[in-house]
């Protein structure tokens, strides 16, 4: 399946949180998106494996992702070596996706720069030619590919970004994606432990956070990316 973007995150919710409007947006253009989730998110403090399981098939559905991997790699403890590489290169062979979108570059998390580094390294080698994989039951050797670009989204902590997209009128969707993790987030009425992310501040700061990138570009909502390499135009008019 060709994909034009494939975004990537440690744990379920992480890629709705981090990019999710900049996805609804695309796919309200035609673009094929695809998700792959690290973990099941098997060690976080409130729900189960199995729910998250649920409630991540419920947010793709929300975006209108066309396909959703979780890799079941071990939450906390994957690390970035050589068998993880292989895996995700697989499936970037296997989508070749012109874009990818992936975890923050630092973060609260220690996944979270894990999983950066991670598919960051796995997009380079993805393009070496004599490096050969072969996906799942196939015969032969998968074609080398490289993405055009990786972008790192921005998760807990305020990361200056180096590109900012205008996701107005995309938030509504975004949120929706997000509170679809109902075992993650506010709920006055769960019996769960506290959690970082489970108060009502984090949830309001979705959009907060959001309005202020926005603010600084001067539109409505906007998210934020970072980048490993320059940033070309083909003209300074393409800077809004």
């Amino acid at each position: 399946m060709k994909l034009d973007i494939l975004a990537i995150g440690a744990h379920p919710d992480d890629v709705e949180l981090g990019c999710g409007a900049t996805l609804a947006k695309e796919i309200s253009k035609g673009k094929k998106v695809g998700i792959i989730d690290l973990t099941r998110g098997e060690l976080g403090t409130r729900g189960t494996a199995e729910s998250r399981d649920e409630e991540a098939f419920n947010a793709a559905k929300i975006l209108g992702i066309h396909s959703r991997v979780n890799m079941r790699f071990a939450d906390g403890f994957f690390i970035n070596d050589k068998a993880h590489q292989l895996e995700i290169i697989k499936m970037i062979r296997y989508y070749q996706p012109e874009i990818i979108i992936c975890n923050a570059i630092d973060d609260r998390h220690i996944d979270h720069p894990k999983g950066s580094q991670l598919v960051s390294d796995a997009c380079f080698l993805s393009g070496l030619k004599k490096i050969e994989t072969i996906y799942k039951d196939e015969t032969q050797p998968q074609e080398r590919w490289r993405p055009k670009v990786v972008y790192h989204y921005i998760q807990w902590k305020d990361i200056e970004p180096d590109v900012v997209v205008d996701v107005s009128g995309f938030m509504e969707k975004k949120v929706e994606s997000v509170l679809a993790y109902k075992t993650q987030f506010f709920d006055p009425n769960s019996k769960e432990p506290e959690t970082p992310i489970s108060s009502k501040n984090f949830t309001d700061s979705i959009d907060y956070r959001a309005r202020n990138l926005g603010r600084l570009i001067g539109v409505e909502h906007a998210e934020g990316y970072t980048v490993e390499r320059f940033v070309a135009v083909d003209s300074l008019f393409d800077l809004k």
